[in-house]
């Protein structure tokens, strides 16, 4: 019997007809239409986080099984949505700046966002893979929105490029677990594999296929090599938005698929997350250091950053899972009001990415330099900012499982990634000073920037708060 309550899809379902009705506005409005809609479109996510609060987030699976709703898919959803909103407001005023105002951008950032949603909520390959390309598409357009640019448009074609391996690496895997399983039901595919006696080989190369799909699209070693490339070449709105969103989904995705349907192939799947966390944060901590483009250091960051959120998974714990999604959400804010600063990086309206660019900010913009000083201690791990405390439970949950010479080896290239970090403070703070940067800074990127640094600084006042959320959401993917 097919199921038609279709009240957990309401948030997206919303979000459809939102993007739907935009795209008519655009179309007959014009390009000046751009400003309206962003806003429309932030208007619209923010009333979907509502419906997403209003609806339940009791455990059901609707639509044949293969949607499902739960807390962890709530939450992670709820974080989507907000990086979301973070991303379309610093995006306003960069679309005029560089004169890319055009009526597309945020509808692609809403129906990525769906995807996304799409995406954490799947209990079936099939919807897995719907939502994890109707956010890959949108993506790819993103990449290469800006037309007069060579740099976006090799972006945009490395990206897609590398996106359809991806993609057909993951198909490969799913084709392969589906042949041995008869099935493309995550609790069907789950219960059968629980039951064999022997893993057929096939399942533990299908699982490695779709690995590394998945892999490619959080950025870890080694498919990380689109990720330096498409931050600096793709429009900075929308490599805050790369930085900022989508890894979220897909770690949800890895996490439910690894902790639900493949729980029976852990022994397989902990060597594999093991060496992706283990190589990624060595990359991002000593491919960092040689950078002078602050958007390359962040792509580095942000590889280096997926793996110790990894560290958690490779726990396979309740607790190891629920530091994830801690981690996620500091890593999240932070990313959101570094993006924010780099906007602001703008020169006889001309934007500039070097280091060497924020020399002496302090003395002609001791605001913008002391907020990027404390979201790079942050970054760094430095207490008592937000970002120590996702460092520490990651590492704590992988002590807690026996995995000490990971934990140790993450405590050590975290130390390392620290350099790149203070060097940025150090360039602001002690440089001869460089010149101004245009303002005033938009308002929306002011209130970003803020709710950042209040997060960033306030998290230390009351952390059980957001880490009792964070586990709570987790526990759901272990409760059978």
């Amino acid at each position: 019997m097919i199921d038609f309550n279709l009240i957990p899809v309401l948030p997206e379902i919303f979000l459809s007809l939102i993007g739907m009705g935009l795209l008519i506005v655009g179309a007959s409005q014009g390009n000046v239409s751009t400003r309206v809609i962003c806003w429309s479109a932030t208007c619209g996510l923010v009333l979907s986080a509502l419906i997403l609060l209003s609806v339940g987030w009791e455990t059901r699976s609707v639509l044949g099984g293969m949607f499902v709703m739960d807390k962890f898919a709530g939450f992670m959803k709820l974080m989507i949505i907000i990086g979301l909103v973070a991303s379309l407001a610093l995006s306003v005023r960069y679309l005029l700046q560089e004169g890319m105002e055009r009526f597309e951008f945020p509808i692609l950032v809403l129906f990525a966002g769906i995807g996304m949603m799409i995406m954490v909520s799947s209990n079936n390959f099939l919807a897995l893979y719907m939502g994890l390309e109707l956010q890959s598409l949108s993506l790819y357009v993103l990449a290469a929105f800006h037309r007069n640019s060579m740099r976006s448009s090799e972006a945009g074609i490395k990206y897609f490029l590398l996106g359809a391996l991806s993609s057909g690496m993951l198909l490969f895997g799913i084709s392969l677990v589906y042949g041995f399983t008869g099935s493309v039901d995550f609790e069907v595919v789950g219960t059968t594999l629980s039951d064999l006696d022997g893993m057929p080989i096939g399942v533990t190369f299908g699982l490695v296929f779709i690995l590394a799909g998945l892999a490619f699209k959080v950025s870890a070693v080694p498919f990380h090599m689109w990720t330096p490339d498409v931050y600096e070449g793709a429009p900075t709105a929308v490599t805050a938005l790369f930085a900022i969103v989508p890894k979220i989904a897909a770690m949800g995705l890895l996490m439910r698929l690894l902790f639900e349907p493949f729980m029976a192939l852990s022994e397989q799947w902990v060597q594999i997350i093991y060496f992706l966390a283990l190589m990624s944060m060595f990359l991002g901590a000593f491919a960092g250091i040689a950078q002078d483009n602050i958007k390359r250091l962040l792509a580095y960051s942000s590889i280096g950053n997926m793996g110790y959120a990894l560290i958690g998974v490779v726990a396979g714990s309740a607790v190891g899972a629920g530091a994830v999604v801690l981690y996620l959400f500091i890593y999240m804010i932070m990313s959101a009001g570094v993006f924010a600063v780099v906007m602001c990086m703008r020169r006889r309206g001309m934007a500039v990415y070097k280091i060497s660019d924020l020399a002496g900010l302090s003395r002609h913009a001791p605001g913008l330099a002391y907020a990027m000083a404390i979201l790079m201690f942050s970054m760094s791990g430095i207490p008592p900012a937000a970002g120590f405390f996702g460092k520490l439970v990651v590492f704590n949950a992988a002590v807690a499982e026996g995995y000490y010479i990971l934990a140790t080896l993450g405590v050590l290239t975290s130390v390392v990634a620290a350099y790149y970090y203070l060097r940025v403070i150090k360039v602001m703070f002690f440089d001869e000073p460089a010149d101004v940067f245009d303002g005033p800074i938009p308002f929306a990127r002011r209130v970003v920037l803020f709710i950042c640094i209040l997060f960033v600084l306030g998290f230390v006042i009351k952390p059980s708060v957001f880490i009792a959320s964070s586990f709570n959401a987790a526990s759901v993917l272990f409760a059978g």
